[in-house]
């Protein structure tokens, strides 16, 4: 099991169409995610049209849209993959 110091928190993010996130967190790291092919499921459904994907904002140090749904900074600083990816041995 991997042992972490800290949870990064995100402290900046800003779009960039139609799918990406610029990321700041607050141990001085940029990231750039690109969430294009992950937009599958009921929760990312609504973030597939490009004007409800831009309403995101941050919430406690991660990434939150209005329908709820919010991204682990772990997974969005590329530390980890996400549990769903891992169990269904998906490369992403």
């Amino acid at each position: 099991m991997t042992k972490i110091a800290r949870i990064p928190r995100v402290v900046e993010v800003d779009v960039r169409p139609p799918y990406a996130l610029n990321l700041a967190f607050d141990d001085g790291s940029t990231r750039e995610v690109d969430l294009a092919d992950d937009l599958w499921g009921p929760m990312f459904e609504p973030l597939k049209d490009p004007a409800f994907f831009a309403q995101v904002s941050l919430d406690h140090g991660t990434v939150v849209w209005p329908n709820g749904l919010d991204l682990d900074p772990l997974v969005l600083q590329g530390d980890f993959k996400p549990a769903a990816l891992r169990s269904e041995h998906r490369i992403g």
